[in-house]
């Protein structure tokens, strides 16, 4: 018997090559409002960090599981940019990432404005804007903020109230939306 290291392939790749495969033969639910549906069976995120750089194009999630090594990139992705700390990232607000993505029925990714962030972070960002909570949800990983160019602030947050998953924050005098996996709740305009 031949060893994944002797092939070549580890789980992850084969993950991969099936995941690449059945994205490509996956029907679009863009009329789902169920969060799972909304998800699918195989899970994508796709990011770009408006501070590094960086981009995130990966499936997370295939076939009831999720793939430790891609969350663990997803948690070097949505690290503090201020001070490299990086935090584990709850996986119901990547899931609600990914499911109203998929409702918005596009290809462009979102861009990452925050992720998580330090405590300390937090507490410089609070002494300079009142719309920054004492005991955020980023400095647990439970939340993110994200804009697209394709889609206004009050679209990606219908998307993600469809999900009726958690908290969806419209900040459209700073052209972003918030969402987390806390309550559902949702403000701003």
């Amino acid at each position: 018997m031949t060893s994944s290291a002797e092939t070549g392939f580890s789980r992850r790749s084969l993950l991969g090559i099936f995941a690449a495969t059945a994205v490509t033969a996956a029907p679009t639910m863009s009329k789902a409002f169920a969060f799972n549906r909304g998800a699918g069976d195989i899970r994508r995120l796709r990011m770009y960090s408006g501070h590094s750089g960086e981009t995130l194009d990966t499936i997370y999630w295939v076939d009831g599981e999720y793939i430790p090594e891609v969350l663990a990139e997803v948690n070097r992705f949505f690290r503090d940019w201020r001070n490299d700390r990086e935090h584990l990232i709850d996986t119901r607000t990547v899931d609600i990432l990914a499911a109203a993505h998929n409702l918005l029925d596009v290809s462009e990714p979102y861009m990452l404005l925050s992720g998580y962030r330090s405590p300390e972070t937090n507490a410089m960002l609070r002494s300079r804007s009142s719309g920054v909570a004492r005991n955020s949800r980023h400095m647990v990983g439970q939340a993110a903020d994200v804009r697209m160019s394709n889609r206004s602030v009050s679209q990606v947050a219908r998307a993600a109230l469809a999900c009726n998953a958690g908290g969806v924050g419209r900040y459209s005098r700073s052209n972003f939306t918030h969402m987390d996996c806390g309550p559902v709740r949702s403000w701003g305009g």
